[in-house]
């Protein structure tokens, strides 16, 4: 269920979606940089600004950038943690005493979820799904992994929204879940294949575009809204 006093947002076009950041500051700055190009209209993050190999540095960095860029981002699972001084023996977890105050308010200030009007429905924006930042879905998740997974069975009998959109897993992924649209943007993590996602309305299509370690731009795979 929806928290009272979501953020709500409208989009006719284009979104751009940016996954979970990890303090990685450069490819943050290319991703934005690249969604600018397309002409998005808004600009959505995952969340999971902290932890990262950048450490706290990398943290108020990203935050700056998100601020400034004009993103709506959401709270993710590592940001709550860094808050809360829990999983500090995660690698690369820091530590909320070592990020300044600025990047310690905005990342409390950081929604849940969103929610956006777009000309195919209500779209859901989430780290994990709706407002539970560890709840998962995969690419592969089929069967039992998808009746038995209660955050989406709750979220799909609303009947509210054309589409979700999260991420978490570092999955990239589009499918169609009892004609819910999923979409997971995947990540910025060097070592996981980052990349940031433009989903078009007027042409219907999900396409990610992929970074190169040379800050290049590469387009990846498309699919179908």
């Amino acid at each position: 269920m929806v928290q009272a006093g979501q953020p709500k947002l409208a989009c006719r076009r284009r979104i751009g979606v940016i996954g979970d950041i990890h303090t990685e500051h450069e490819v943050l700055a290319w991703a934005l940089r690249t969604l600018r190009e397309r002409e998005v209209e808004l600009v959505l993050a995952t969340g999971d600004i902290a932890d990262g190999p950048q450490h706290e540095a990398g943290v108020a960095r990203c935050c700056e950038l998100l601020r400034a860029g004009g993103a709506h981002v959401v709270s993710g699972n590592h940001d709550r943690w860094l808050l809360d001084g829990e999983m500090r023996h995660l690698p690369d977890a820091g530590l909320v005493a070592e990020i300044d105050d600025v990047a310690r308010d905005y990342l409390r200030g950081l929604p849940a979820s969103i929610e956006i009007e777009t000309p195919l429905g209500l779209l859901l924006f989430g780290h994990g799904l709706g407002n539970d930042d560890m709840a998962t879905l995969y690419p592969h998740d089929h069967g039992a992994a998808l009746t038995d997974n209660t955050v989406l069975q709750s979220l799909l009998a609303e009947h509210r929204y054309k589409l979700m959109c999260s991420g978490h897993t570092h999955r990239r992924m589009v499918r169609v879940v009892e004609g819910v649209t999923m979409i997971n943007a995947g990540t910025l993590l060097q070592r996981r294949d980052p990349c940031c996602l433009v989903l078009d309305f007027e042409a219907r299509q999900a396409r990610f575009l992929d970074y190169a370690p040379n800050g290049a731009t590469t387009a990846g795979p498309e699919f179908p809204l």
